[in-house]
């Protein structure tokens, strides 16, 4: 194993410049934080490129080094290196460079999930935590919406990226070439004109979840047939993370009950 002390070696500086969405677009990398996300990561088979870890964290886990030292060039840091390659307030004792994950599409999605412009890092982290968790078999980051490949997104989703295929579409038409054909396309709304609970899910469907500040784009609005979350008298609406998660874990019980993939650990 290797040791870096210097703040200016290539390697800290790569891992560093991942911060900005230009430099992990223009390398194809994303910088994991922590021992959980690292872990997930080597178990699903992701592709490292290089790994951090400070001489602490390499005794107190031979197991996960050993791991390291085969998956790709590990280094032994000082906190102070980790300290430039983190995002976060308290960094982790452990950081790794990756290949941005590009699952494979399915070929006859039974569930689709489209963000529409959700910019919040922690709400579309937990929507893709929602989505994995709840066996959706794609997440489409239509225009205007955080980069899923964003640290606190990456943070928030728990590993989700390395489980449900992720796609980032730039432009609407894209969009639409995504979702499989005559699939009906439900905009999840306050003001939707049907409750979540009877939708069909056991059938093929997509569900479109829009900005948290300004709702879905007019786009979505004029193609999709809006759902909505009952609620009580006099309460505020759910957050886009919220509302996710109740109509996905509905169409997984749906789907559960139809036969579908989505089965209890």
């Amino acid at each position: 194993m290797k040791e870096i002390t210097s703040a200016s070696n290539p390697q800290v500086k790569l891992a560093a410049r991942l911060h900005r969405r230009r430099h992990r677009q223009a390398h194809g990398l994303c910088t994991l934080e922590g021992t959980r996300l690292v872990q997930d990561a080597l178990t699903m088979g992701a592709a490292f490129h290089t790994c951090f870890i400070t001489a602490a964290a390499a005794e107190a886990q031979p197991d996960l080094t050993a791991q390291l030292q085969r998956a790709c060039p590990l280094y032994l840091v000082p906190p102070a290196i980790l300290d430039k390659i983190s995002e976060t307030v308290s960094p982790q004792s452990i950081a790794a460079v990756v290949a941005i994950p590009e699952l494979p599409l399915p070929s006859a999605a039974a569930l689709s999930l489209i963000l529409d412009g959700v910019q919040d890092p922690g709400n579309a982290g937990t929507l893709l935590r929602t989505a994995a968790a709840a066996d959706v078999d794609q997440v489409l980051f239509a225009p205007g919406c955080v980069d899923p490949f964003n640290g606190k997104v990456l943070r928030a989703a728990m590993g989700a990226h390395f489980r449900v295929p992720i796609r980032i579409l730039a432009q609407w038409d894209a969009v639409w070439a995504a979702l499989p054909t005559g699939q009906p396309l439900y905009l999840a709304s306050a003001e939707g004109s049907i409750p979540y609970d009877e939708v069909d899910w056991g059938e093929p469907a997509t569900l479109a979840l829009g900005s948290e500040a300004h709702g879905a784009s007019s786009q979505m609005r004029e193609r999709a047939e809006t759902v909505a979350v009952p609620m009580a008298a006099a309460t505020e609406s759910l957050n886009v993370a919220a509302a996710g998660a109740v109509i996905l874990f509905e169409a997984a019980r749906q789907r559960r009950g139809a036969g579908g993939r989505c089965t209890p650990d």
